[in-house]
């Protein structure tokens, strides 16, 4: 069974993975928390200063209290147990029959070569059948994984984009996007509990 690709073992570390967005808007009017631009001189000669109104989230934290990616992650691991129980009973299945193989063969138990032959023949269409069925388990998991990802990052984007309609910020930026943000500029337990709060849990498919 050392042969049967296990693709979906990476899926743990798929859910983890968000794509950066940035969302643009009017100038604010909070000018505490404004950033400062570089001057620039106009054309009479006088120095003008423009501010950018910007606000950061922690991608990390909105994925480890949003329940939403939480929901996801838990079918994630539940998708990776499924295949794991799969491996484990093919496993089980197939050595079982082998060791019958072996017995029977050291006890003298063939008659004939051909019915030896037809169960090495068996034994191998199982071992086929399960990394076949396997494989099968994988594609569809990594399927599923993939559309979770675009559902979640629909609905951070979606709601980021509504959030700022009426905030106007110039940009809200991942904290991994940059070496250094005022944590006064921090709005992410702000979205984190907008986003819960919009959030309905999908009934359980019976």
């Amino acid at each position: 069974m050392k042969k049967l690709a296990m693709s979906a073992s990476s899926l743990l570390l798929g859910i983890m993975a968000l794509s950066m967005t940035s969302c643009g808007g009017d100038s604010a009017t909070d000018k505490s928390s404004a950033t400062q631009a570089p001057t620039a001189t106009s054309a009479d000669g006088a120095t003008t200063t423009s501010s950018i109104n910007i606000r950061y989230i922690d991608g990390d934290s909105v994925l480890a209290h949003y329940q939403l990616a939480k929901d996801l992650q838990e079918a994630t691991m539940r998708a990776v147990q499924r295949i794991d129980n799969a491996r484990n009973s093919k496993g089980t299945e197939i050595q079982k029959f082998a060791t019958s193989i072996q017995q029977k063969a050291q006890s003298n138990g063939y008659l004939t070569e051909a019915s030896y032959n037809a169960d090495m023949q068996k034994l191998q269409k199982m071992q086929q059948d399960a990394e076949n069925y396997l494989a099968s388990l994988s594609r569809n998991a990594d399927n599923e994984l993939a559309q979770q990802q675009i559902q979640l990052n629909d609905s951070i984007e979606k709601f980021i984009k509504e959030y700022n309609a009426s905030k106007k910020y110039d940009a809200i930026l991942y904290k991994n996007a940059g070496v250094y943000f005022n944590p006064s500029l921090d709005i992410t337990n702000e979205v984190i509990e907008g986003l819960n709060a919009r959030y309905t849990k999908p009934e359980e498919k019976k």
